[in-house]
């Protein structure tokens, strides 16, 4: 069976996956992130750019949890 560690912040190394779950509705989700370097661009928007050329006339959409915030700096957001 896979062991897998608990995630604190400053814990795990650029370049370590991560794997965040949260209650969607009455469902349990989860996605996966690789750490970063504050200053690169995050792989989710990588991930999603390389889905979408499977689809390229839908849009990305961006789900923000409770109490975040969209930065600037990601690109826009309508």
């Amino acid at each position: 069976m896979r062991t897998f560690r608990r995630y604190r912040k400053g814990e795990a190394g650029i370049g370590s996956i991560v794997i965040k779950f949260y209650h969607s509705g009455d469902q349990i989700r989860g996605y996966i992130r690789k750490v970063t370097d504050p200053e690169q661009v995050d792989d989710a928007f990588l991930m999603a750019e390389n889905k979408h050329r499977e689809a390229p006339d839908m849009p990305i959409f961006v789900e923000l949890a409770e109490g975040i915030r969209w930065n600037p700096a990601w690109g826009r957001l309508i």
